[in-house]
């Protein structure tokens, strides 16, 4: 029953009251999570920063998000371990929103996200994960992480691009008509953040990799821009305003404060008005972001069940992804979720509750106001760099191979569908269609399952011969919409030549409308050549079916039995024995 449990609680902070007060917290405990927190504080910074640019922002609305919603998901959510912030999965669908409706568009419509994360969680739909197939997923994470990379090439070959178009096909030309400009001081910066990235781990020091990374990547540009070439920086990049009017280069070195988010600034600079025509053409992209920011959660909870026993609690899991993603645009943070490399980080280093994910926030709010100066050396071609990593580790790329090369046909069909249609199109289009494939392959697998045998001449269920002109037929397998048509057409013309017909329906699990009405069909062309049809064994469901649609006996003509041996009596009983034959086709006839 704790599992059980565990898949329809809705509790605000389930996760800490589990953790915290139901089984303990001491003080050795709460070092615990205090290191870990510091650990995936230092992790997160670069990476909101990173993730804020690539959804088309300044990099320090990445570090609000991971103080405020990294703070507010860890104290309201279902899941201990779940590290939230700005995540990779999120750019596809951020910088279109951003680039059309500046940053008080992407904030309304992350509090629409989290308006129906929260009715999702009202509605139980915390279970999502399992109806999503692994392929569909695999496939749109890939092409997502394919757009990141693509985006990222921008700043990582110092291209001077301003704009890109809006479909993946014409960012493609775009960037190719640019190569031959590319600027070989980011290129360097770029490729050195990128070898040590990759060789770093090799060293088994327990020190991320994009920390070197970014650290070396920064000294290096220092001299180069020392020496008059000129790569791109936080700073360079990136200005802000102060109350007192002041203007910054940069990160601003302050809290953030409540705004409504629509008064920050729209596509022109000005503040958006708030009115139902901008809500309903920002619905669709707060629905793909809650979609999104659901499927990212619940699976980055499942991952953290696996690796350290612990069950989550979905719906609360959802009902604080809600909460979080609605709290964090009044202080100007973008949309959230559970970051799977962060919250793994923050097991591997020891975490014990939600508190850790709390300190997490803690820590990089101490670098937003401590640290701000220095954050600001950071080179573009170093966070992209950071960001192609990111999405190849997102990807996955070496579960989609294996699925290439091992998966049945329906399976490759529907990842590669999901992974051309996020490339070329978006996620949500991706998701549906994928989805839509994957359940049309799977209701053509199981029909191929349902299959229909003569059994008149099986010597362990006839002991004695049947009355001639009688058969005996076995369904196995669900006679729904998609499979009943098929058997029972086959029965059909089985039965052309027949006295009478036994149905004999044990492995017969589910009967739906459709296979109801199939049944009812091949009755009626029974009763027209006059062939008595004889119904054996039904299991509770196809009974209760055939119950509630008026299906009665007629004498002579449809009758029920409950066992196969029972309906076998009867008709001998009423019409003799008779020798048995097999004729040629491997229908048995009397």
């Amino acid at each position: 029953m704790p599992h059980r449990a565990h898949l329809f609680s809705l509790r605000i902070g389930h996760a800490l009251r589990e953790s915290c007060f139901q089984e303990g917290y001491n003080r050795q405990r709460l070092l615990k999570d205090v290191l870990a927190g510091i650990t995936v504080g230092i992790i997160a910074i670069p990476l909101a920063m990173a993730l804020a640019i690539a959804s088309g922002v300044a990099p320090q609305y990445g570090l609000y998000t991971a103080i405020i919603a990294g703070f507010v998901i860890a104290l309201t959510g279902g899941s201990r371990f779940s590290i939230s912030g700005p995540t990779a999965a999120f750019v596809v669908i951020l910088f279109p929103v951003a680039q059309q409706y500046g940053l008080g568009g992407l904030l309304l419509a992350t509090v629409m996200s989290g308006v129906i994360l929260i009715g999702m969680a009202l509605v139980r739909l915390g279970r999502l994960i399992e109806y999503i197939p692994a392929p569909v997923t695999l496939g749109f994470t890939g092409g997502i992480g394919v757009v990141i990379a693509t985006l990222q090439l921008k700043d990582f070959l110092g291209l001077t691009l301003t704009t890109l178009p809006e479909h993946y096909v014409g960012k493609v030309q775009a960037l190719a008509a640019a190569v031959p400009g590319l600027y070989w001081p980011s290129v360097l910066v770029a490729l050195l953040t990128l070898a040590i990235m990759l060789g770093w781990p090799r060293l088994k020091t327990g020190i991320p990799a994009h920390l070197p990374a970014v650290l070396v990547a920064s000294v290096v540009t220092l001299l180069l821009n020392g020496q008059g070439l000129e790569i791109a920086t936080i700073s360079s990049q990136f200005s802000y305003l102060l109350p007192d009017g002041s203007t910054g280069q940069g990160i601003p070195p302050v809290l953030p404060e409540w705004v409504w988010p629509w008064l920050q600034p729209g596509p022109d600079g000005a503040a958006l008005t708030l009115d139902w025509s901008l809500l309903r053409a920002l619905l669709p992209a707060a629905f793909a972001i809650a979609m999104l920011g659901a499927i990212e959660s619940l699976l980055c909870a499942v991952v953290l069940d696996g690796m350290t026993g612990k069950r989550h609690s979905a719906n609360s899991e959802l009902l604080g992804q809600g909460i979080g993603n609605i709290l964090a645009p009044f202080f100007g943070g973008i949309t959230a979720t559970a970051a799977i490399a962060r919250s793994a980080a923050n097991v591997k280093a020891g975490a014990e509750s939600p508190v850790a994910g709390m300190v997490h926030a803690l820590v990089v709010l101490a670098a937003l106001v401590l640290l701000a100066p220095m954050l600001a050396y950071l080179p573009m071609p170093a966070m992209a760099a950071l960001l192609m990593v990111v999405a190849w580790n997102m990807s996955e790329a070496h579960k989609s191979i294996r699925l290439l090369k091992t998966a049945p046909r329906g399976d490759v069909l529907v990842f590669l569908t999901c992974f051309s249609l996020t490339i070329l199109f978006d996620m949500v289009l991706a998701i549906t269609v994928g989805v839509l494939v994957a359940a049309v392959l799977f209701v053509r697998d199981i029909a191929e399952m349902t299959r229909v045998s003569d059994i008149s001449a099986h010597p362990q269920l006839l002991d004695r011969p049947l009355p001639a002109g009688w058969s005996v037929f076995k369904i196995n397998g669900p006679l729904f919409f998609a499979a009943a048509d098929r058997v029972f057409s086959e029965l059909a013309t089985w039965c052309r030549e027949q006295s009478g017909v036994i149905l004999y329906m044990d492995a017969v699990s589910i009967l739906d409308a459709g296979g109801q009405a199939a049944l009812s069909r091949f009755v009626q062309q029974c009763q027209q050549r006059k062939i008595e049809v004889v119904i054996a064994d039904l299991q509770f469901q196809p009974l209760k079916t055939l119950a509630r649609a008026g299906v009665q006996p007629i004498a002579n003509e449809l009758s029920f039995y409950s066992t196969l041996q029972e309906a076998l009596e009867q008709v001998r009983a009423r019409h003799g024995e008779g020798e048995v034959v097999r004729r040629e086709g491997g229908v048995v006839r009397r």
